[in-house]
């Protein structure tokens, strides 16, 4: 059940948020509770442009493998190709992991490449 080892071509992250409620009074006033020490949500978008159909019939394979968004895994260090920034940065926090937040999508470019976008999230484990 390894996600595939490519460099993505693109990819957006967003670092989700810390589980907060947030209760308003009759007279207006706010108050915020936290419920959690560890960000949950966090979303990871990436794209793999020019890949051959193989590398991306691995995606599916993958999807396939870890029952869609059923189960969760870990990615490799290749997804944060070419970030400089400290890896932890663009990842879950300890504690989590990545599931598919829907199927991956697989475009075919010309006979024999792809381009395939993969959208996940952060769970907490």
């Amino acid at each position: 059940m390894t996600y595939p080892t490519l460099a993505p071509a693109s990819r957006s992250f967003t670092p989700g948020d810390y589980p907060i409620k947030t209760y308003q009074s009759q007279s207006g006033v706010e108050t915020r509770i936290l419920y959690g020490s560890k960000r949950t949500n966090m979303t990871l978008e990436l794209s793999y442009d020019n890949i051959t159909d193989t590398e991306a019939q691995s995606f599916a394979t993958h999807y396939d493998e870890v029952k869609g968004s059923y189960l969760t895994f870990a990615l490799p260090s290749a997804v944060r190709s070419g970030w400089t920034g400290a890896p932890a940065t663009i990842d879950v926090v300890s504690g989590a992991a990545w599931r598919y937040d829907e199927p991956p999508s697989i475009t075919a470019v010309k006979p024999g490449i792809s381009r395939v976008q993969v959208k996940l999230k952060g769970v907490l484990s």
